[in-house]
């Protein structure tokens, strides 16, 4: 099955390299987790560059930095039913579909894709984490791009 095409709003599995875990000299991520896709932009060669927002359980320290998604929202999704939250501190940037991508079961590339978050959480998810970019609260980790 081919890889489907990258929307704002995609949720996808990804091997997400936290900064922190980066500047430990790592280059791929400890843990495949959900991620949200935020923003596509394409290269001159007609190449897809994603940037992907974490999911994570621990509640942020600084809740202007992070959005909750609702529990009907992760239950449509497929995700657990603990309390998650979109951190908009950092994000990843790379090639899609890349090899960080990863499939909840082995050879099951359509198992990588968990699937939309609604428009609205989607456009409160992307102001913020465009306000804190511009406010240089945010950091880009590059991965295959």
């Amino acid at each position: 099955m081919p890889f489907p095409e990258p929307v704002p709003g995609l949720v996808v599995r990804y091997s997400y390299l936290w900064q922190a875990e980066q500047r430990q000299g790592r280059e791929e991520g400890v843990k495949d987790r959900p991620c949200a896709v935020v923003l596509v932009t394409t290269t001159a060669a007609g190449e897809s560059v994603v940037t992907v927002l974490p999911v994570t359980h621990t509640l942020p320290v600084e809740t202007s930095a992070a959005v909750e998604i609702p529990a009907a929202t992760k239950a449509r999704l497929g995700l657990d039913s603990a309390r998650s939250w979109v951190v908009l501190t950092e994000a990843n940037r790379f090639l899609w579909p890349g090899p960080d991508l990863r499939p909840a079961r082995a050879g099951d590339t359509a198992s990588m894709v968990y699937g939309l978050l609604p428009y609205g959480l989607m456009e409160e998810i992307r102001q913020k984490f465009l306000a804190l970019l511009k406010a240089r609260r945010a950091r880009l980790v590059p991965r295959t791009t």
